[in-house]
């Protein structure tokens, strides 16, 4: 597992974790991040990268959860799974904020996936690259 994607996933449970306690303060959230780390990751995550990743989505969150809101209408935004909520956080925050140069589209859209067959439920998969396959077509650049 790449580093990069081993801290994608800490992201995830961090953000779960924030999600499920409606904790959204830094401190808490990075303070929920290293504990994830010091414990499952035993130094193979990029912990600079998951900050980062952390940092960008909090500061986005209530755009994030706009664009899921208007690219899933029909799913409001508390009956999405916590879990796929937090990986759409993820994948959309990558596709739409994240620098392509250090992460192109298409990886965001895999990495995404990936995390929520691993972590999510038997359709989330589906799911998940379904609303950013849609957004990626919509930024123009998925045509």
């Amino acid at each position: 597992m790449s580093s990069r994607h081993l801290s994608r996933s800490l992201v995830l449970q961090t953000l779960f974790e924030c999600d499920a306690n409606n904790s959204w303060e830094w401190e808490h959230a990075v303070g929920i991040l290293k504990r994830n780390g010091e414990d499952t990751s035993h130094g193979a995550a990029d912990f600079s990268f998951a900050e980062e990743l952390l940092r960008g989505i909090m500061e986005k969150r209530a755009e994030l959860d706009a664009i899921i809101i208007q690219a899933a209408p029909e799913w409001p935004l508390e009956k999405i799974a916590p879990i796929d909520r937090s990986v759409l956080r993820i994948g959309l925050f990558e596709l739409i904020f994240g620098d392509k140069t250090a992460v192109p589209p298409k990886v965001a859209l895999n990495e995404a996936i990936e995390l929520s067959k691993s972590y999510g439920g038997d359709t989330s998969g589906k799911f998940i690259n379904g609303v950013l396959a849609s957004v990626y077509r919509d930024t123009g650049e998925g045509k």
